[in-house]
Order: structure tokens, then C-alpha cells, then sequence
């Protein structure tokens, strides 16, 4: 296995050696050229494979003092761009930038044993031993893949406390990725729960507790004017998916600030598992700017910020610098799904960067999709369309209304009628009761188009018995409500009533 330019392979008898030929850090240059000294595997004098690599970089640190800054800039520019067009700015992105002094990395032995990425531990075989100089660094058996799982399943179950099989996850994940991948995708339904909800946000709570090994990008306030350069520590150019938070509404638990990253890393663990996206395309991200929690600036082991949650200008700009360095350095093609951003940045950030980025909110956008997914699944059933029912939500924050105006344009979209009528059919309590015009001056911006004309309701039970919805949608953090006895006497499910 070898490296050149940050990029690995496998390879059976090659090992490398990757070299920047300058050692500044005092002008700025693009990314030079790369040389790699390449040797055979049982490293014999005889080998006709053999390069002598002392000559090799000798005469590369002469050479490197003879090359012009015009001939550099010519060379340069030819390895960066590579005869492609730089559509999308990925290229010149990498351009103008301090580069970092030279360093051999040699991806066989005892470093790939550390590699997650391509450790595969004892389930390499006889003959990847030799080539990637394993002999003696590995007990002598072989394990297949199979076995693997079968004792890592076992391992886990011993944990009798869900927190203790996210750890013994998350540390597998750390140390075995095509390991821990195989092992979620054989056992989803007994480790979606372990892995993401419920069990991350007590993982959350506890992140900087049980924290031993940092999980993608945290961007904070600190590095304001410098979130490109952090992009260029991220190993990974070929990035599809970023998820990022900030940690200011992490489930239903409130501001967690920096220690919300457990949500990130768990949505794109199931990316990869249940979407089949590879795990080196996907980066998560967590923006740190403080957090309002009084309880974590006082814990010694919070690992964030600690000053109160920045608003304002001064959060719109490091998004804003966010946003444009994502751009530069992965290309326009690139996904951003915010996570657990609080409603009144989730519904700003969505609006703002809509038309400029590939953006998506799983709160607002994705949990809707999934509940009118299972609203047409159970009209085939009982019969009807949407717009001969009546809807009413508990619940009117991202979830309630992004799930609201989506069934609204699928009323519109399949009647023809306008979204303003539609939206009539939809009706939605908060915590200070049904929302209607006589509150508009007092609502949120994303609440106001449900405000429709009807006197005050102060509570979920007398809003059914004033509206007589026929499907009621439980989107707020109060479980179990439709499960009293109470519900039963007042709303009358029949054949029709969702």
C-alpha cells in the first residue's frame, strides 16, 4: 500500500514515499508536484526493482534549488489542473495556499494496522502479511469476516448499558471501519438503536465524558477567516455529504453545543450502511459558536466553546464563510443537510442557501417526506385522497410545519388548487394552544401561514373537539399523548380516521 498526495492503494510488492519539494512556509505556492520512490517488498539488493531512494531525494532537494518561480508557477499549474477544466472550482481551490513541510508516510506495517480505513485486522490473509509487512505484528491466524462479526456481536451483547455498546461502536469504527460497516449492515435492527437514536443523544449528553478520539471537523468561532485552510486538514478531497449542526437543538435535549458531533457521525454512519455511500465521501461537521447550557460551561470535560451562543452578525458570517468555503474546496455538487439547527436559523439557513447550494434540512425536509410517504401508503388502504380529510398536527415547529406545507403542495399538486387553500385543510397546535390569526403578531415567522381564522383554543383536546380532524399527526416532544383513554372518547377513530 502506498501514498501519493493523500490518496492510498493497495498494492501487493509496492510500498511509497511522497515528498513536497519545498520546505516553505513563508510564501505562498500551489500544490508541487510529487515524487515517489518506490521499492520492491522483500527490499533485496539483487531486485532489479530497487531504487535507491537516498540518491533519489538527494537529487531532488538539489534540483528543487535550481527550478525559477516561472517554471514552478508552469509545472505547478499543469499538476493541478491535469488537462481537466476546473469546472467547479475544486482545483484553484487547493491553489495559494501554505503548503506543510514535506513528511514520509509509509502505509504498510504497523501504520496500517492503524489505518481504519483499510485495517482489516486478522482477517488478512497469508499473503497480504508479506506484502504489506504484517509477519510478526498479527497472531497467525486468519480470521474470515464472518468470525469477525460473530465475536464483535458477542462482545457487544455482554454490555448490558446502551451507552457502553455506542462506545465499544464508536471504537471499533476507530479502529476497523470495513469491520464496523459489516457488522451494522448484518445487525440494523438491533444496532440502528446503538448507533443513532435513542442512544446517541445520551452519547451526546456525555460526549465530552466519553470522548476519546475526535470524529470530523469542528469549526468554531476561533478559526473565523480561516475555514478554508481548515478544509485542507481534512484527508479527503472527494467529499459527496456533509451533515453539519451546531448543536443548538440536538433531538429533544436543547443546546449541547460542540458535544452535538455525535449526531453528524451517527447520520452518516447510516448513510453508508443503509445508502451504500463510502464512508471516506462523507464528512461530519459541527460548528461551534458557544452554547447557552450553564451546565456544560461549568463541566470541566465539555470540550467546545465556553461563552454564550453567538448570534446575530456574528453567526451569519462564520455560516457564511462556511458555506463559501464548502463551495471552494468540494464543489458545487456537493450535499449539505444541516442537523439540529434550532428553528429560527433552521427555516433562515434553508431559505437563504437554497438557491446557491445543494442544500437539504432532515428536520423540516426529510422527516415530511417520510410521513406523507406514509400517508399515501395508508390511503391506498382505506381509500380517499388527502384533500378530503382534515388535518390536525401537535406540534408546530420544524418537523410540524415542514411536514404541513409539504402535505399542502401535494394537495395542490394533485387538485390544482392553490397552496394558500390547502393549507386550510391543515391545522396545528403549539404549546400555547390551536394557531390562529388572533395570534399572528405573537408567531413565529415559519408558523404564520397556518394562523387561520377561528377563536382561541387553549389545548390539544379542545382543539379536537372544535376541529374534528380526520388524521391526527403527533409531531412534539410529548410522547404518548394520543394514547389516553380520553382520545378514544373524543375523536372516534373509524376507517377513515388516520
Amino acid at each position: 500500500m502506498f501514498s501519493v498526495n493523500g490518496s492510498s492503494f493497495l498494492n501487493n510488492s509496492l510500498y511509497g514515499v511522497s515528498k513536497s519539494l519545498i520546505q516553505s512556509t513563508q510564501r505562498k505556492i500551489s500544490a508541487p508536484p510529487v515524487t515517489a520512490a518506490i521499492v520492491s517488498s522483500n527490499g533485496r539488493s539483487g531486485d532489479g526493482n530497487v531504487v535507491l531512494m537516498e540518491n533519489a531525494l538527494k537529487e531532488i532537494r538539489e534540483n528543487a534549488l535550481l527550478i525559477t518561480s516561472s517554471d514552478m508557477e508552469k509545472d505547478l499549474k499543469s499538476t493541478v489542473d491535469g488537462g481537466v477544466e476546473d469546472v467547479y472550482g475544486e482545483d484553484s481551490a487547493s491553489e495559494e495556499q501554505f503548503i506543510t513541510p514535506w513528511a514520509v508516510t509509509v502505509a504498510s506495517g504497523y501504520p496500517l494496522l492503524r489505518d481504519p480505513c483499510h485495517n482489516k485486522g486478522l482477517a488478512f490473509s497469508e499473503k497480504e502479511r508479506d506484502a504489506h509487512f504484517l509477519r510478526g505484528l498479527l497472531p497467525p491466524v486468519v480470521l474470515s469476516q464472518d468470525l469477525q462479526v460473530k465475536k464483535m456481536m458477542h462482545n457487544v451483547r455482554q454490555y448490558q448499558i446502551p451507552l457502553q455498546r455506542y462506545m465499544a461502536m464508536m471504537e471499533l469504527q476507530a479502529r476497523n471501519e470495513r469491520l464496523f460497516y459489516k457488522l451494522l449492515i448484518d445487525n440494523v435492527e438491533e444496532l440502528l438503536p446503538i448507533v443513532y437514536t435513542p442512544t446517541v443523544g445520551e452519547a451526546c449528553q456525555k460526549y465530552g465524558s466519553i470522548f476519546r478520539q475526535p470524529q470530523g471537523l469542528f469549526i468554531s468561532l476561533k478559526e473565523k477567516g480561516r475555514i478554508l485552510e481548515v478544509f485542507k486538514n481534512w484527508p479527503e478531497m472527494k467529499v459527496q455529504v456533509i451533515v453539519v449542526t451546531d448543536g443548538e437543538r440536538i433531538l429533544g435535549l436543547g443546546d449541547l453545543g460542540c458535544h452535538g458531533m455525535g449526531i453528524p457521525v451517527g447520520k452518516l454512519s447510516l448513510y453508508t450502511a443503509l445508502g451504500g455511500i463510502c464512508p471516506s465521501a462523507c464528512l461530519p461537521v459541527t460548528i461551534d459558536v458557544g452554547t447557552n447550557n450553564e451546565q456544560l460551561l461549568s463541566d470541566e470535560f465539555y470540550i467546545g466553546l465556553r461563552r454564550k451562543r453567538a448570534t446575530g452578525q456574528e453567526y451569519a458570517e462564520l455560516l457564511e464563510e462556511f458555506m463559501s468555503a464548502v463551495k471552494q474546496t468540494y464543489g458545487e455538487k456537493v450535499l449539505i443537510q444541516f442537523e439540529d439547527f434550532a428553528n429560527h436559523n433552521a427555516f433562515d439557513l434553508l431559505a437563504k442557501y437554497g438557491s446557491t447550494h445543494l442544500v437539504f434540512n432532515d428536520d423540516i425536509q426529510g422527516t415530511a417526506s417520510v410521513v406523507l410517504a406514509g400517508l399515501m401508503a395508508a390511503l391506498n388502504l382505506v381509500g380517499g385522497t388527502l384533500d378530503k380529510h382534515k388535518f390536525l398536527f401537535l406540534g408546530a415547529g420544524e418537523a410540524g410545519t415542514g411536514i404541513a406545507e409539504l402535505i399542502a403542495l401535494e394537495m395542490s399538486k394533485q387538485t390544482g388548487a392553490p397552496l394558500e387553500e390547502t393549507r386550510k385543510k391543515i391545522w396545528l397546535v403549539d404549546s400555547k394552544g390551536l394557531i390562529v390569526r388572533s395570534r399572528m403578531e405573537s408567531l413565529q415567522h415559519f408558523k404564520r401561514p397556518w394562523g387561520h381564522e377561528h377563536e382561541p383554543v387553549k389545548n390539544l383536546l379542545d382543539a379536537v373537539k372544535a376541529i374534528r380532524p380526520t388524521i391526527l399527526i403527533g409531531s412534539s416532544g410529548a410522547g404518548r399523548t394520543f394514547l389516553r383513554k380520553k382520545w378514544l372518547r373524543q375523536w372516534h377513530p373509524s376507517t377513515r380516521n388516520l
